[in-house]
């Protein structure tokens, strides 16, 4: 379920506010309450600690780059055995928003070389910045220590099950080289 936008936070910086030869820098450290509808917004079961740090810096007269680091501590739920796990991320951030940004028409497009870089607008919102990092960030399956999957067999009760190794067509072949190498061995 998805917080509702208007519990989660925003910091938008109006760029025409910031100072054009020098950088301008910002933090933001969510409280629990915001940290737990960020939680909700992204599917996952905690942000225990949020922390999202950088500064705007000018790029010539109309261009911007953004440059911070997140770190949070997050709790998913084990794809394996469904148990929380706890994952600590520190990752840094790069946007650059440029005036001549030129946006593709095409139905199916190429990535650039610079997946980072956005159309300039009259102000970004840090916050919106910090929690599409995280979402980038958050590990995609996560997985407990000495969590294992194991091997599930099912069949009819008279038929003999068929296991992962049994769907290997080529698992038995180096027992058979084995074998013949004995035999050939065995002759001499």
């Amino acid at each position: 379920m998805e917080a509702p936008l208007a519990e989660l936070p925003t910091n938008p910086m109006r760029l025409g506010d910031l100072s054009n030869k020098n950088n301008t820098s910002f933090e933001l450290q969510p409280d629990a309450a915001t940290c737990a509808a960020i939680a909700t917004h992204l599917g996952i079961l905690g942000v225990k600690k949020l922390r999202f740090s950088g500064e705007f810096t000018p790029q010539g007269r109309t261009d911007w780059a953004l440059t911070a680091k997140i770190g949070a501590t997050v709790v998913q739920t084990c794809v394996v055995s469904l148990v929380p796990v706890t994952t600590r991320i520190e990752e840094s951030v790069q946007r650059r928003y440029i005036a001549n940004f030129e946006d593709p028409d095409e139905e199916e497009v190429e990535m650039t070389a610079d997946e980072n870089t956005e159309p300039l607008a009259q102000s970004v919102d840090a916050a919106a910045v910090m929690i599409e990092a995280l979402s980038l960030a958050l590990p995609l399956y996560p997985r407990k220590d000495g969590a294992d999957l194991g091997e599930a067999v099912y069949t009819d009760k008279e038929l003999t099950p068929m296991t992962d190794d049994d769907a290997k067509p080529f698992a038995g072949l180096g027992a058979l080289r084995e074998a013949l190498q004995k035999k050939g061995e065995d002759t001499n």
